[in-house]
């Protein structure tokens, strides 16, 4: 039996490095000044960029890694598709400009997988068991939305214990799965305010691609990470190995992680209210182990979507036969993932083989041809995946977004409720650069984005049948 995804309630972003379409060299030495200076090429920092470009306004996009995306990456050649070791989907197609552009750009926008499969051992779950288990997802999700009108607990808390065989199925679901964190990690308010993400799009480029046609245009300083950010309520100055750029406001998109961790030093520090907000909204561990196995000997559909009736968190997600080639991914997250990305590729992968095979039998082994993994939490200009606020901080997110001298702080730890998605990090972006503009003298005639072509009309399905993840 299939399971929609509005009958899972939950969803969830893996984030992963790998090569994108349209990275630049590092410039030998970037511009001087800039009316806005921004930190970060990911979602966010392309966004802003993008918005300050448009109003007229000089900017200069400053990247530590040697290519645009951030947390959004496509590997376009390890396996024979494109597929996204990043961020996967998009979300709400009626006000997303993300979809509207890549159709402008000439990518194409799919409707993600209609469903998903629980497995229970060598076989799939029956009616029976679909709708039990469902009863228990909705009640685990009604308890958390309950204790979370009282007060900002852990969402483990607030579980019933009552859910058994389903109990460690619904809490990899509702926490690792969701967020990158296990739920006794998770605040209870953060989860009951994320916006509702059932309605999935991909790009079938590969988000990662997406970000970098975006960039296209764009001045760009790639392989330069900022060391440091001298900022008053005039101005900002950023020192890099390369030089010194100084500007009339500062955008910073760097991870919640990457903020707290002082590899960008400020002068004066950050404030200890914007520090504290960071640490509190720590990136979750979430990656993806990539399986080339030609023949479908798992025997699955094209885009199938599986989980496992499992009595721990130390489970997975498998999305298979993506775009009807022989790749699957097996996602990996909360404290489990985070331990087994600890121990190398050799031992991801293993695990992936040993996954499947309870699953599906011992010719899984045999099978596989080739691997490839991500391991976000080893990325020193990103340290993990999407942030989620511990119990008790959901506040926290608010508190980032506020404005520190002439610097602006966006990113997806910044959106109150689209955090941990791509859509929450390009909305972000977007309202820095308002901010930004507003503060150094309003803006000038803006160039228009290009309008999307025309598109036929499509049936679309219902709501109901969208995938996770």
């Amino acid at each position: 039996m299939t399971v929609t995804r509005r009958d899972f309630l939950s969803a969830s972003a893996g984030l992963a490095l790998a090569p994108v379409l349209g990275s630049r060299a590092a410039a030998a030495a970037p511009p001087r000044e800039a009316d806005i200076v921004v930190i970060g090429a990911g979602a966010a920092g392309i966004a802003a960029a993008r918005r300050i470009a448009a109003a007229n306004r000089k900017v200069i996009v400053v990247e530590a890694s040697g290519q645009v995306g951030g947390r959004c990456q496509t590997d376009a050649s390890t396996f024979d598709v494109p597929f996204d070791r990043g961020a996967r989907w998009m979300h709400n197609p009626e006000t997303n400009p993300m979809i509207r552009l890549a159709r402008a750009a000439g990518l194409d926008i799919v409707t993600a997988p209609a469903g998903q499969k629980i497995r229970i051992g060598r076989r799939y779950a029956r009616p029976g068991e679909t709708e039990e288990f469902l009863a228990a997802l909705v009640r685990a999700n009604r308890a958390i939305d309950d204790a979370s009108r009282k007060a900002d607990i852990a969402c483990a808390a607030a579980m019933p214990k009552d859910l058994g065989d389903w109990a460690g199925t619904a809490e990899f679901l509702l926490g690792a799965n969701f967020s990158g964190k296990d739920l006794k990690d998770l605040s209870a308010v953060d989860k009951v305010r994320a916006q509702d993400r059932n309605t999935a799009i991909a790009c079938r480029q590969g988000l990662g691609a997406l970000i970098a046609k975006l960039s296209e245009g764009l001045p760009l300083v790639l392989s330069t990470p900022a060391q440091r950010i001298l900022w008053s309520n005039r101005d900002v100055m950023v020192e890099t190995a390369s030089g010194k750029i100084t500007a009339r406001a500062a955008i910073v998109t760097v991870s919640s992680n990457v903020l707290a961790s002082g590899n960008i030093k400020f002068g004066p520090e950050l404030p200890k209210r914007a520090l504290d907000a960071a640490a509190k909204l720590t990136l979750g561990s979430y990656d993806r182990i990539a399986l080339q196995i030609p023949g479908n000997p798992l025997g699955l559909s094209r885009d199938d979507v599986i989980i496992e009736q499992s009595n721990s968190t130390r489970t997975a997600l498998l999305y298979g036969n993506i775009a009807g080639f022989s790749l699957c991914t097996i996602d990996v997250a909360g404290s489990f993932g985070r331990d087994l990305s600890a121990q190398g590729e050799q031992a991801m992968a293993a695990f992936a083989v040993e996954w499947l095979t309870r699953l599906y039998g011992s010719e899984v082994s045999g099978a596989v041809k080739k691997t490839s993994v991500t391991r976000w939490n080893a990325q020193p200009f990103i340290q993990g995946a999407m942030s989620a606020a511990v119990p008790g901080a959901q506040f926290s997110r608010k508190i980032l977004g506020e404005p520190i001298g002439a610097m602006y702080l966006a990113g997806e730890a910044t959106h109150e409720t689209l955090w941990g998605t791509v859509d929450g990090a390009w909305e972000s972006g977007e309202r820095a650069a308002d901010a930004a503009l507003r503060r150094i003298g309003g803006v000038r005639e803006a160039t228009p984005e290009p309008a999307a072509p025309a598109a036929k009309h499509k049936r679309r399905a219902p709501r109901s049948a969208r995938p996770m993840n």
